[in-house]
């Protein structure tokens, strides 16, 4: 298990991916042209590049998404982007489809594979058997609780990824088709309608309609962190941030929370350090309220619980400010709306909202007054209604304008020799600046000065020069200027001064020259070519490189734990659900299982497949489950529906696994 610990972000551009990594990501994980699970944040293979170099400064790192699956009309165009990906600079790609590894298998000098959460990856047997496919890291289904993720670190070497922050799937990821199902528009090929946003009518076998217009497949997104502690301790070394369709600001907040949060973790846990080099310097203060979220939640992280749904307000609400003590009509169609309670200081322009019935209404704040609001006259809003503001116009404008700077430790040391006794110095070196010392031609005092500057992401360059100066005066007020301008700030490299060496009297140097020489060595490292940290590969606990490059695919060894469905089993009950597409990835499944799956459920629409299979239990939520405490509403007859204009969903309950099933109705 490593113990570099990691902060992965998402990038749904260039932009953001830079700022991910100004705001203290390790990583950044972003999509290619195309085969990526949002098909809406695609990226070029130039800009996938680019950002590569800037990572490269920091030791951060940038994986590719190639999640979705694949039909074999695609699988060489995957192939070559891949490449494109691999020569642009990126050091992962995070995949679902089989038929990758099985291409790629054997070549060492490609980059390592993810297993992506599409996997479904739930139990150690699943874990297991990704790893003897050459995986290099497992990203877990976040409905996980910290004891399976125990028990998957204990059956596996490689390293665990685990989701830590966003908006949630209901579904087990990868196993949902109601998307397909409803629209033709794949989950696993990046097309998701989110139909689990949707606001539905629970039906019982009656007709009776025990809830009305809700989105009952809705849950609040996940924060951990308060549990960063938590999965350091059950063995998750990469901290996951979901969002590669938000925008920057949500991004740059998220990000520099949970890099405090990382960083406050890591102090409480020695021999652990963060993978990347740098730290963030300055910049907005973080606030995980102010940003998009419909609600917080856990989740499973404890085991089976309530309050996980957010069907009233299935878009985002932000935080709450208050409640409204008093509405009274105003001018031209607007309202005064007086708040009590008010938690927060409101500012002209800010984005407000209440939930109703029919779900979320949002409207700007035109005049704020203190806890008078004067706004455009909404619907709905009453007395006692309580108030969330889901935009703040002013933290929206201190993330645009006051984003922190990554900085790199660089120490320094001057040494200084009279020229006369310097024999060991061959000549000088300006490393093609055109750099060279303030030179006094009447001083009576020939110098060498050395500057040595040694970076944490590894570079060192070495900058020497000759000249004539005066000799200082005061030696202790020379190196109080040098240390003075020597620890300083230029471009991303913040200097600090070790030690300042001279074998006589120091030189008098004025405070440019210094500053120069700082310059200088900052350009120096500039064009300074990176060492090799890693080479692209998984490291680990020693610092070697290694890759596990498979040559085959092991013989099938069934290691099923009780309780557990294995992929052995799920080959030839369920096998749908293996996401098998291509002729390649049927190879695979032949090679290891001695038997092909059936084909993917986007080429068959299997008639009584499963939609979805989730943790999250609507009658567990609505009090209806007697293991839980609750009780079947009066006269319920079952099973239970789902209904939306029209088209009806079967609810099933699976008590024994505590888990709800979304499927047809003709099952």
């Amino acid at each position: 298990m490593q113990s570099a610990l990691e902060l992965l972000a998402p990038a749904r551009n260039k932009e953001i991916g830079i700022a991910a990594i100004d705001c203290g990501a390790d990583a950044v994980y972003m999509a290619g042209p195309a085969f990526g699970a949002r098909s809406n944040a695609g990226n070029n293979v130039e800009d996938i590049a680019d950002v590569c170099t800037y990572a490269r400064l920091f030791g951060a790192k940038v994986y590719v998404t190639v999640n979705t699956i694949l039909y074999d009309t695609e699988t060489d165009e995957a192939f070559r982007m891949m490449e494109q990906c691999r020569e642009a600079g990126c050091d992962a790609f995070i995949i679902q489809d089989m038929a990758i590894p099985a291409h790629f298998r054997g070549r060492k000098d490609f980059p390592p594979f993810f297993a992506s959460t599409q996997c479904a990856i739930r139990t150690p047997a699943q874990a297991e058997w990704l790893e003897s496919l050459g995986m290099e890291r497992l990203i877990l289904e976040r409905e996980l609780t910290l004891e399976q993720v125990r028990e998957i670190r204990k059956a596996v070497s490689v390293d665990l990824e685990f989701f830590v922050h966003g908006a949630l799937c209901v579904c087990y990821s990868g196993n949902c088709y109601l998307s397909e199902y409803l629209s033709d528009r794949s989950a696993n090929r990046g097309e998701c309608i989110q139909a689990c946003r949707s606001r539905y009518d629970l039906a019982d076998n009656k007709g009776n309609i025990l809830l009305k217009d809700k989105a009952l497949l809705s849950l609040k997104d996940l924060s951990l962190i308060n549990r960063i502690d938590d999965l350091i301790d059950a063995g998750i070394s990469s901290f996951k941030i979901e969002g590669r369709l938000k925008n920057s600001s949500y991004v740059k907040n998220t990000v520099k929370a949970y890099s405090m949060a990382l960083d406050r973790a890591i102090r409480s846990h020695p021999g652990f350090h963060r993978q990347s080099f740098g730290k963030t310097d300055g910049g907005f203060a973080p606030d995980l309220d102010k940003t998009f979220n419909r609600g917080y939640t856990e989740l499973a992280l404890d085991g089976a619980g309530g309050n996980w749904s957010s069907m009233d307000n299935a878009t985002a609400i932000g935080e709450k400010i208050g409640k409204a003590e008093s509405i009274t009509a105003g001018k031209g169609g607007t309202m005064k709306l007086l708040m009590n309670d008010c938690s927060g200081v409101l500012h002209n322009g800010d984005g407000l909202c209440f939930i109703g019935p029919g779900g979320v209404t949002g409207f700007r704040a035109d005049v704020c007054q203190g806890r008078l609001v004067t706004a455009k006259y909404t619907e709905g809003v009453g007395k006692g209604t309580e108030i969330y503001r889901n935009y703040d116009i002013q933290f929206e404008k201190e993330l645009e304008n006051n984003c922190p700077k990554r900085l790199l430790d660089v120490k320094t040391r001057i040494n200084i020799r009279h020229a006369a006794k310097a024999g060991n110095l061959t000549g000088t070196d300006t490393g093609g600046t055109g750099y060279s010392l303030e030179e006094n031609r009447n001083a009576k005092e020939s110098y060498e000065i050395e500057a040595v500057a040694s970076c944490e992401n590894g570079k060192k360059v070495t900058i020497a020069e000759k000249g004539n100066f005066d000799a200082a005066e005061n030696r202790p007020r020379m190196e109080e200027n040098f240390a003075r301008q020597m620890n300083r700030t230029t471009g991303v490299y913040s200097f600090s001064l070790e030690s300042v060496s001279c074998d006589g009297t120091l030189p008098f140097l004025p405070a440019s020259a210094i500053n120069a020489l700082r310059r200088s060595l900052a350009d120096r490292l500039d064009r300074e070519p990176l060492p090799p940290i890693d080479g692209g590969k998984v490291t680990q606990n020693d610092g070697t490189a290694q890759r596990q490059g498979n040559d085959r695919i092991p013989e099938l060894e069934d290691k099923t734990a009780s309780g557990q469905t294995s992929e052995w089993q799920l080959c030839r009950t369920e096998g749908y659900k293996l996401n098998c597409s291509n002729s390649i990835a049927a190879g695979v499944y032949k090679e290891y299982y001695g038997t092909v799956p059936e084909k993917a459920y986007e080429l068959t629409h299997r008639k009584g497949a499963e939609l979805m299979r989730s943790r999250y239990c609507i009658k567990r939520e609505l009090g209806l489950c007697p293991r839980f405490g609750g009780k079947p509403a009066p006269g319920m007859s079952e099973p239970l529906f789902l209904v939306n204009n029209g088209r009806r969903l079967r609810l099933i309950f699976d008590c024994a696994r505590c888990e709800m099933v979304v499927t047809g109705v003709s099952v």
